[in-house]
């Protein structure tokens, strides 16, 4: 995620192993950099390490704070004295965007409360993105969600023990730790995506910028897994944010300005000068030759999934639930596609979640029908009903801290009435997460203490200038745009998105 190995191996790094590998030979010709989380075992692995060192000198970095009871330990391990330097260089997160951060944490609470050591592991990727980016905020939290408020509590404590490394150079206006639940809106990662980035990790699956393409029909070997990260891949970097219809139209340039840049294969070369701009050019061309079979398959599979998943009218129905409020209209809508074969018994579940999370309470609700087709679908099994009822009580009404479908005053009444007569440009995007209003609230100074309180006597009087904004349970790709645009569209404001994990609809 942070570098490439070939990068690393610019750098005159020749050898990558893990601390915990067994029978590595000692190599005392080398120096051994080692990065490491301070956990215990890490500790206790070092120990062993530097009783018997395998190489001549060890630079020893941790990603977050060490106590000083380990280093010491470090330092009665190392009697011959090959350590040369101990730091602490905060890095005990994952940075998936330039704005997006995620502890690639999965089940993060046992019910309605934090499992203890995820709430460890969470205060402290939290604490090192504060340090590594030199930030010591003022901490709001939503209210409703008591893991929000001990999460908050966490952090404050780490901050006020570690107050030295806390003692930045004060901003006028401080920064705001602003800590949100997933359950508040459990309808983003339930939705189908129609922008690169999002789309990919809903449909193929994003682990560490790693995409597992083995399972495409006829994939050739060395496109098996393929890397996507817009530090080493412009296209990527270009196109992330981009919807469907538009990257087609790219892959297509992108395409015939590889054809065009193609070594002619009768090109003769006759002189020294030929070959030398052969050779020089070569490893450009490979290299956009890769980029471009890497997007080209990457793409062509997310088209046949389309296709074959039958995805765009789906993705019109979810759209439906999300955003409109037709309760018959959407019932016809869903009952027809879970009688349609050409519908996965995954979007067949994912629709029913939808649909009991929209109109739970709904007078004449058709969700015990829909339940009995969805097991019907599923051969009697009652797996997705399960998850429809877990869903609910998860991200239903009595869960929710927020109003997530009903506008809140009259002027969002009228927009939503607006918008409905413009028409909207795309049906299949017009769904925005909760995650925008908040933060647009939060931006403009709006958003109610009494629903976010502040942690602490203090508040601020101005409007906030340093976002970071943290979901408990995930955050989503679908999120990740929405700050991505607000960033964009709000000089002077700089949001960053973090999250246990990354969601899409599987996980």
């Amino acid at each position: 995620v942070v570098y490439t190995q070939s990068e690393i191996l610019q750098r005159e790094v020749y050898l990558f192993e893990r601390l915990d590998s067994p029978n590595r030979e000692p190599m005392k010709h080398l120096k051994a950099i080692c990065f490491l989380r301070p956990t215990k075992e890490n500790v206790e692995l070092l120990v062993q390490e530097l009783r018997r060192p395998k190489y001549s000198v060890y630079f020893i970095y941790f990603s977050n704070v060490i106590s000083k009871s380990d280093v010491k330990a470090l330092a009665e391990a190392d009697e011959q004295e090959v350590v040369a330097e101990v730091q602490e260089f905060y890095g005990d997160y994952i940075a998936v965007n330039p704005h997006v951060f995620s502890l690639n944490l999965l089940g993060c609470c046992r019910g309605r409360s934090w499992d203890p050591a995820q709430l460890t592991r969470t205060t402290q990727g939290l604490t090192a993105l504060l340090l590594s980016l030199k930030k010591c905020p003022m901490i709001r939290y939503q209210l409703s969600s008591e893991p929000a408020k001990r999460l908050a509590e966490c952090v404050k404590q780490v901050i006020t023990k570690e107050y030295e490394l806390f003692d930045f150079r004060r901003t006028e206006v401080p920064p705001l730790l602003l800590i949100l639940d997933r359950s508040d809106d459990a309808i983003t990662p339930l939705l189908n995506q129609w922008t690169y980035q999002a789309m990919v990790h809903e449909l193929l699956g994003i682990n560490n910028n790693r995409i597992d393409l083995s399972r495409v029909p006829g994939i050739s070997k060395d496109l098996r897994e393929v890397v996507l990260s817009a530090e080493n891949d412009e296209f990527y970097a270009n196109n992330m944010y981009l919807n469907f219809a538009e990257i087609g139209t790219n892959i297509k340039n992108l395409m015939e300005d590889f054809q065009r840049r193609k070594p002619k294969e009768q090109q003769k070369l006759e002189s020294i000068a030929d070959m030398k701009a052969f050779v020089e050019n070569y490893p450009q061309f490979k290299k956009m030759s890769g980029t471009v079979s890497k997007h080209v398959t990457v793409v062509g599979e997310l088209s046949r999934l389309v296709a074959e998943r039958n995805l765009l009218e789906v993705s019109e129905v979810e759209q439906e639930l999300a955003c409109q409020s037709d309760h018959s209209s959407a019932l016809q809508s869903v009952r027809r596609l879970l009688q349609s074969p050409r519908v996965s018994e995954l979007d067949a579940a994912r629709l029913v979640m939808l649909y009991a999370l929209r109109y739970e309470r709904h007078g004449s609700s058709g969700l015990p029908a829909l339940l009995e087709e969805l097991r019907g679908r599923g051969g009697g099994t009652d797996r997705y009903r399960k998850l429809v009822s877990a869903v609910v009580e998860y991200g239903g009404k009595r869960a929710r801290g927020s109003d997530l479908f009903s506008p809140k005053d009259a002027v969002a009444i009228t927009k939503q009435f607006l918008k409905g007569l413009k028409g909207i440009e795309n049906v299949y995007t017009q769904h925005q997460p909760l995650l925008q209003e908040t933060l647009d609230q939060l931006i403009k100074g709006k958003l109610k203490d009494s629903q976010y309180p502040y942690l602490g006597p203090n508040t601020l009087r101005d409007r906030p200038q340093d976002i970071i904004v943290f979901l408990i349970g995930g955050a989503t790709y679908e999120e990740a745009l929405a700050v991505f645009n607000l960033n964009r569209s709000n000089p002077g404001v700089r949001i960053v998105l973090g999250g246990t994990t990354i969601h899409n609809t599987r996980r």
